[in-house]
């Protein structure tokens, strides 16, 4: 196990309506740390809350010796957690007390089913409820992370799990993406931190993909999604949100690796398109018309009564640039995805080896469904629809009728025709007023052959001296960028 990842609260909470002395079980199941710097609004500002709400919450690792003291930009904070009730916010609490037991002495943990004023897991609707939902939980662990694993490869099948090597392993978050990425009729949007995978199909230009071990089978698994729909001569559309670098400096070794990693993880999903189009005879078709990358950011003219820093950025450094452009990424740190408008994911999981694999980092995450409200004769509109309607119009500030129908061509040209326009604004040398919308398209050109190419002028992050394509890194092993 590498790193406990898991982002989990659990709390004993009043019954609803009050008047009674019960408690019951709620927890909380997401991506948020708990720690500095994740509370923000969706208005991500920059530069205009530094003397009120993130003065004492200043945030930003990406520059060497970013301080309050120095000024903006903070780095914004895009995130995205889920409240659970009933029965499985029990089976939030079953994981922490499988972790405490496998950490501590098992007779330190009393059982909460002894206490009578805990209510036992019970549903919170009732069946008929157009509201009601259907939950489940998945995790990434394994038994050298939490008690109670079979300790026999079959015992293991049995239980769904898989064995390695003297370990038994968890990894029914991989499974739960693919299960739902299979089952998806007409879109999938993600947001992650991180989008690398099936290095297995890479090309093996300068690299053996099975010797970079980032064999999770996500992101091979949408492009086959797209190519079967291209191939049936359905409507198929696959929306993918990453921040614009993973957090750090830029110019690391270690962010260029992973922006490597992506780079190629794209290219591979492209190229699986572009092939798929040329056996269908569809020669005019562009790539983005089925599969498209954003990323979020935010740009602010200056306006009278902000804070002034007591001291300024280095020259000619990052910092320096992003202040006086008034520009930076808003950082991408959900992990979740929507299927059709009527499945959900969410949870701690990245789309990269260490969080899909079980036995590195330890992750939970929860699916879930309105059983009313399925995609059956008519497209879903029940609350996940609402979620991914209102986060659209966080990023791109605006409603547009084509947003009801990710899976027709019309919306996704108009969204990329957003992202472009936004990324144009955001990438200016002029400032005239802030920028309209978060939602940018991820700088890089892709070709009718799914080649990932650089976009002229643009081989480098705006205020940045770092690759848009990444480094390959010759010294960090891939298990630790991967």
């Amino acid at each position: 196990m590498f790193t406990h990842h898991q982002k989990i609260v659990v709390v004993d909470s009043p019954l609803p309506g009050g008047g009674s002395e019960q408690r019951r079980i709620v927890s909380f199941v997401g991506g948020i740390d708990l720690c500095d710097g994740r509370y923000d609004t969706q208005f991500h500002s920059l530069f205009r809350t530094l003397d009120s709400v993130h003065h004492d919450d200043f945030h930003q690792p990406n520059f060497p010796g970013g301080a309050i003291d120095k000024g903006g930009p903070r780095e914004p904070w895009h995130d995205i957690h889920s409240k659970l009730e009933g029965p499985v916010a029990w089976d939030v609490l079953y994981n922490f007390e499988q972790r405490w037991r496998k950490q501590g002495q098992k007779d330190l943990l009393l059982p909460l089913r002894q206490f009578s004023e805990i209510s036992p897991p019970s549903a919170v609707t009732y069946e008929d409820d157009q509201e009601t939902w259907n939950v489940q939980v998945f995790r990434s662990i394994d038994g050298g992370a939490a008690f109670g694993f079979p300790e026999t490869p079959e015992d293991a099948a049995r239980s769904g799990l898989v064995s390695g090597k003297d370990n038994i392993i968890d990894r029914s978050i991989q499974d739960a993406y693919i299960n739902a990425i299979r089952r998806a009729k007409d879109f999938i949007y993600i947001e992650n931190q991180y989008f690398l995978g099936s290095s297995y199909g890479w090309k093996p230009d300068d690299i053996k993909g099975q010797d970079i071990g980032a064999l999770h089978l996500i992101p091979k698994e949408l492009s086959l999604k797209i190519v079967s729909k291209i191939e049936a001569g359905e409507q198929f559309r696959v929306y993918v949100v990453v921040p614009m670098w993973p957090e750090g400096v830029p110019e690391s070794a270690s962010v260029q690796a992973i922006l490597d990693w992506q780079r190629r993880t794209m290219e591979m999903m492209y190229t699986d398109i572009a092939q798929a189009l040329r056996a269908k005879q569809i020669y005019d078709a562009d790539p983005r018309d089925y599969l498209t990358f954003f990323c979020l950011a935010n740009r602010e003219v200056k306006k009278n009564g902000e804070y002034m820093p007591q001291v300024e950025p280095e020259e000619d450094s990052d910092y320096k640039r992003a202040q006086q452009n008034r520009r930076f990424m808003i950082y991408v740190h959900a992990k979740m995805m929507i299927v059709d408008d009527e499945y959900i994911l969410i949870g701690s999981a990245n789309i990269n080896q260490r969080s899909m694999d079980g036995a590195r980092d330890s992750e939970i995450a929860m699916g879930a469904y309105q059983p009313f409200h399925l995609a059956v004769n008519e497209p879903a509109r029940g609350q996940i629809h609402g979620f991914r309607m209102s986060l659209w119009y966080e990023h791109t500030g605006m409603l547009d009728n084509l947003f009801l129908q990710p899976e027709n061509v019309q919306c996704i040209r108009k969204v990329n025709k957003i992202a472009e326009r936004y990324w144009d604004l955001y990438s200016s040398e002029s400032l005239e007023r802030d920028l309209p919308g978060h939602l940018l398209m991820y700088p890089v050109g892709i070709t009718n052959e799914g080649e990932v190419t650089e976009l002229p002028g643009s081989e480098f992050f705006p205020d940045t001296k770092a690759r848009i394509f990444g480094t390959k890194s010759d010294l960090l092993p891939p298990i630790l960028t991967t």
